[in-house]
Order: C-alpha cells, then structure tokens, then sequence
C-alpha cells in the first residue's frame, strides 16, 4: 500500500479538481447540473481513482486506477473544450487549467509505464 498523499500525481490532481470547482462557479446557471455537474465528476475522479487504486496490492490493479484516473482527465479536458468554444469563461481561465490537465495526463502515463514495469 501507497501513502497517496505523496504522489505528485495525486497532488496535480486535487489541483486541478480545486481549479475546476472554482471555475464551476461562473458557469450559466442552467448548466447547474449539466456540465457543471458532469466537470465536478470527473474532476474528483481523477485524484480519487489515484487514492484508491494505490490501496491495491498489485501493480496490475493499481495501475487499472490510474487507466481510469487517466480516463477522466481526458473527459474533463473535453467538456473544458467545449465550454471554451461556447465562450462561458475566459479563453486564459480555460486555457490554464488544459495546461495543468496536459501535465497531469503526461504524468498518469509515464507513472503508468513505471508501475506496470515493476
């Protein structure tokens, strides 16, 4: 078992969950439990699959999480998209939380690689 609180990846992830919910809050109102709902969901799952599949006792299981982990930031890194082309908030808000998402997708899969070469 992980201590999940030090992985920088559970970290980058709980950062970007924080950021999204922030940004939540100047979505149109109506999206209230359209995509703002949906950006909290998969925004939470990404660090949450991390804390989880770190309690497995296999690399194998472990890293499924993260493949799920994964999963969600490239969901989330879609509905972003999507809220940008609609123009609901700042291209630059936007544009700040793709970069930290990127960085964190980029990581999943290079910590994905290292787990499943153990």
């Amino acid at each position: 078992m992980r201590n999940f609180r030090e992985l920088t990846t559970w970290k980058k992830g709980m950062e970007i969950a924080l950021d999204t919910y922030r940004l939540s809050a100047d979505l149109p109102s109506e999206e209230l439990y359209g995509l703002s709902s949906q950006i909290k969901r998969s925004t939470r799952s990404i660090p949450a699959n991390i804390a989880e599949g770190s309690s497995r006792s296999s690399n194998k299981d472990f890293n499924r999480f993260l493949e799920i982990s994964l999963g969600s930031s490239f969901e989330l890194e879609t509905d972003l998209l999507l809220i940008q082309e609609l123009g609901w908030i700042e291209n630059e808000k936007v544009d700040s939380l793709l970069g930290k998402i990127e960085e964190e997708q980029k990581m999943l899969n290079s910590f994905r690689n290292k787990i499943s070469r153990l």
